[in-house]
C-alpha cells in the first residue's frame, strides 16, 4: 500500500466501570485508537497489533472493520486479548488497572509514509524487540511519529524504559506527550526541561498536550507556541490522546514526506492543533474512544 500510515502498538478491551456503577466492555488500546482515527479521517492506515482468537478480540476486531482499518498481519500470536479496567471519576477523567501482554509478529510493510508508535509498543517486551527492528529499518526512508503514552502500572519508570524511551525519540521526527507522561519519566525536570531533553535527545519536533490547558509545540530552532483546549462537556478522557496524535498526523500529512518540520511556519502549526483539539474535544464528548470521522469536522 503507497503512503500508508502504518500505526504499531497494542489494542485491547477497556472494561470501564462509570461513576454511577454501569461497566462497559469497549474496544481500545492507543494503537488501535489512533489508527481508527486515521481512517476516520480518510487517512490511508495499517495496524500491526496483536490480540486473541476470545471473545474481546473478535470485539476489536468488529471494531477495526467497522472504521475500515486493515490490518498489517495476523494478530492472533496471544492467546488472550488484553484488558484495561478503567474507572470513571465524576469529572470524567479514567484510571485504569492493566491486564497487558504485548507481543508482535514481523510485519512486512514498505512504501510506508509515516511510522506511528505509540505506547507500550517501544517498551513492553517481548514486542518492544520487533518494534525497535522495524522503527530501525523504516526511520531512514519513512517519517517517524512516536507518541509517548506512558503506562507506568505496566512498564514502570526505571532506567530501562527511561533508556527505551530515549532511543526512540532520537529516531522520530515527530514526538507527542503529555505533561503527565513527562512528569512520568523525567521526575527532576521540570515540563521545559523535559522538553528541551527531547529535543536535545533528536525529535524533530515536539507536541505536549497539557488536559485542560491546552497544547504546546516546540521545535530545536527554539520556536514554540500553545493553542487553548476546546471547552466541551467531558463525558470521559478514554483515547483522547490517542485521537490528538493521530488528528496531528492528519494535519501535517503533506508536511510528513520532505520531513522538514522546522520548515512548517508558527502560523500552520497553530492550526494543526487547534485541529488535534478539535478531534480529542468530540472524542471526550462521547463515551470510550470514539474519534470522530471527517464529515463531523
Amino acid at each position: 500500500m503507497d503512503g500508508v500510515a502504518l500505526v504499531v502498538g497494542e489494542s485491547l478491551v477497556d472494561v470501564v466501570e462509570r461513576a454511577d456503577g454501569e461497566v462497559d466492555s469497549l474496544p481500545g488500546g492507543s494503537a488501535a485508537n489512533a489508527a481508527v482515527a486515521l481512517s476516520r479521517l480518510v487517512r490511508p492506515v495499517l495496524l500491526a497489533t496483536s490480540y486473541g482468537p476470545d471473545a474481546h478480540g473478535r470485539l476489536i476486531a468488529e471494531h477495526l472493520a467497522a472504521s475500515e482499518v486493515p490490518l498489517a498481519r495476523d494478530p492472533h500470536v496471544v492467546q488472550h486479548t488484553s484488558v484495561a479496567r478503567a474507572r470513571i471519576g465524576g469529572d470524567g477523567a479514567a484510571t485504569y488497572e492493566f491486564d497487558v501482554r504485548w507481543e508482535l509478529g514481523p510485519v512486512a510493510v514498505t512504501d510506508v509514509h509515516v511510522l506511528h508508535v505509540c505506547s507500550l509498543a517501544p517498551l513492553l517486551a517481548p514486542g518492544a524487540l520487533v518494534v525497535d527492528e522495524l522503527v530501525g529499518r523504516l526511520a531512514p526512508t519513512a517519517a517517524v511519529s512516536y507518541d509517548l503514552n506512558i503506562r507506568p502500572a505496566i512498564t514502570g519508570t526505571g532506567p530501562d524504559v527511561v533508556e527505551r524511551v530515549e532511543r526512540t525519540v532520537a529516531r522520530a521526527d515527530l514526538v507527542k506527550a503529555s505533561d503527565e507522561d513527562l512528569a512520568a519519566v523525567w521526575p527532576a525536570l521540570d515540563l521545559d526541561h523535559a522538553v528541551d531533553h527531547l529535543l536535545a535527545t533528536g525529535a524533530g519536533a515536539v507536541v505536549v498536550t497539557r488536559g485542560g490547558a491546552g497544547a504546546t509545540w516546540h521545535l530545536s530552532d527554539g520556536r514554540a507556541g500553545a493553542v487553548p483546549a476546546e471547552p466541551v462537556h467531558v463525558v470521559d478522557t478514554i483515547g483522547a490522546g490517542d485521537t490528538f496524535g493521530a488528528a496531528l498526523l492528519d494535519g501535517l500529512w503533506e508536511r510528513l514526506r520532505d520531513r522538514d518540520l522546522a520548515a512548517v511556519p508558527d502560523d500552520e502549526w497553530d492550526r494543526v492543533l487547534a485541529h488535534a483539539a478539535r478531534c480529542a474535544a468530540i472524542t471526550v464528548s462521547r463515551e470510550g474512544a470514539d474519534p470522530p470521522w471527517r464529515s463531523e469536522l
